[in-house]
């Protein structure tokens, strides 16, 4: 992942980043805050709600480096690091980078949108027969149960919530009962479309996001919080080079697997619906827009979240004013909620965090379902809105599944063994892209690579960039 984000870095300041989402004289669809806030509540606008809390102090009680005494100022320092280590940079990198390549091939040359058209410059036509077809299973499958993970989190967590609120039991039932509510307000979104249905919800979320933020800011340890946000921001950049190397080698516990190897292989298995969705908002804009606002907007966010709730959660467990360490390591789901019963009105910003949780989850279900309609129809099909209905039910119903199956390890477990092969195609996703852009650069179009004339040394006369820009006769059928 270290390796993808220099790729991006690298692009973003090549000569390529001018090269535009679309015909040189195109723009952006949406304003720079309305791309932003799709692009959040798309993205992990649920897992920051989960784990804003909970991992801090998790590392903060037990920290996984040698030496380090848990709950002690080291502790505290190293758990802001690891948690933005998780959710930064390299999370972003990971959408970005398809998001990169669909919008890319889609928007300027033509090519379907659809994550079997990245292998285009690599596989030629095959990419549209049945190689193609398989990465797009891939995909599909990918994204099902990698939202249906994020649902089954998201109603532990809203379980716990009621419980807080209205001493509603914590039980599969309840839990299933949830999972139906949200994928109601996701189907009836989705049908809606993404201009009425995703982005107001988007608009709403983020809005009731920033109130949140604001509020635990000002009634919480203001100073602590902005001094310690300073300070992890330089602990984590200076930390970035050895945690890309770093892999337990002479501690031999299991830490990595349970937490990074699981974040990232979750967040893989989201890549292909996050790489369409933020596609499908990004048309017009340049390759170094698109590189600087999806990587590192976002990464301002994440640090502020876990800055403002991360730190005030730390400070007051430092400070023994609450005891969260014990219950977040017993159900990591009531983490927010506890470390809310520490401020004021506790009732009224425990209800408008249930409600941020239901939209957030919301935005995130009937987004997959837009995407994974356009992964399972033909190009000439129409979008029917019963489909994309049908999507959003079968993530429902996954979630429900591995709940009652299996609980929290069912999903774990579920989710690393489908985000691990997508990984290996992100690698190749890459090497295409930079095949493409680099024929793009010299005025060729992407079937060039296909066709045995990789890159000419010499200037192309007008008649073959003429002809080497033609869309191919079997895409042009799909």
């Amino acid at each position: 992942v270290s390796a993808l984000l220099i790729f991006l870095l690298g692009l973003a300041v090549s000569r390529y980043g001018n090269i535009r989402l679309g015909a040189d004289d195109s723009r952006p669809d949406y304003s720079n805050l309305t791309w932003f806030t799709m692009l959040f509540a798309a993205g992990i606008g649920t897992i920051l709600m989960f784990w804003g809390v909970a991992e801090p102090i998790s590392h903060f009680a037990r920290p996984p480096f040698d030496g380090v005494t848990p709950r002690s100022e080291q502790a505290a320092s190293d758990a802001m690091t690891l948690a933005l280590y998780h959710f930064g940079l390299h999370t972003w990198t990971i959408f970005a980078l398809p998001g990169l390549a669909i919008g890319y091939f889609a928007y300027r040359h033509d090519l379907p949108m659809r994550i079997s058209s990245l292998f285009y410059p690599i596989l030629g036509e095959r990419a549209f027969g049945p190689w193609g077809w398989t990465i797009d299973v891939i995909a599909v499958l990918g994204t099902l149960f990698g939202v249906a993970t994020s649902l089954g989190l998201g109603t532990l967590q809203l379980n716990s919530g009621l419980s807080y609120l209205v001493g509603a039991p914590s039980s599969p039932l309840v839990q299933v009962g949830l999972i139906a509510v949200i994928t109601s307000i996701a189907a009836t979104s989705v049908a809606l479309g993404l201009d009425k249905g995703v982005r107001r919800l988007s608009q709403v979320n983020i809005l009731l996001a920033v109130v949140l933020l604001a509020f635990v800011l000002l009634a919480g340890p203001s100073v602590f919080i902005a001094e310690g946000m300073v300070q992890s921001v330089g602990d984590y950049l200076s930390a970035l080079p050895w945690l890309a190397f770093w892999t337990e080698t002479y501690k031999e516990t299991d830490w990595q697997r349970q937490w990074t190897l699981f974040y990232w292989a979750w967040t893989i298995s989201w890549a292909p619906y996050v790489g369409i969705f933020i596609a499908r908002i990004s048309r017009g804009r340049t390759i170094r827009e698109f590189v600087a606002g999806v990587l590192f907007a976002p990464t301002a966010f994440t640090l502020v979240w876990f800055g403002i709730f991360g730190l005030s959660a730390i400070q007051a467990e430092m400070s023994g004013q609450l005891m969260l360490a014990g219950q977040v390591q017993q159900d990591p789901s009531v983490a927010i909620f506890a470390f809310l019963e520490g401020l004021p009105l506790t009732s009224l910003v425990s209800a408008l965090s249930v409600a941020i949780i239901v939209i957030f989850f919301t935005t995130s279900s009937d987004s997959a379902s837009l995407v994974i309609d356009m992964l399972t129809r033909r190009d000439d099909q129409p979008s029917l809105v019963r489909q994309r209905i049908f999507w959003a039910v079968a993530q429902g119903m996954i979630a429900a599944t591995l709940l009652l199956v299996g609980g929290l390890d069912a999903l774990q477990n579920v989710i690393t063994a489908l985000g691990l092969p997508f990984c290996i195609l992100l690698v190749f996703m890459a090497i295409a892209l930079f095949r493409a852009l680099r024929a793009d650069y010299r005025g060729f179009g992407v079937d060039v690579l296909v066709q045995g004339r990789v890159f000419p040394e010499v200037e192309a006369t007008s008649a073959v960039k003429q002809e080497t820009t033609d869309v191919p006769e079997t895409i042009a059928r799909h």
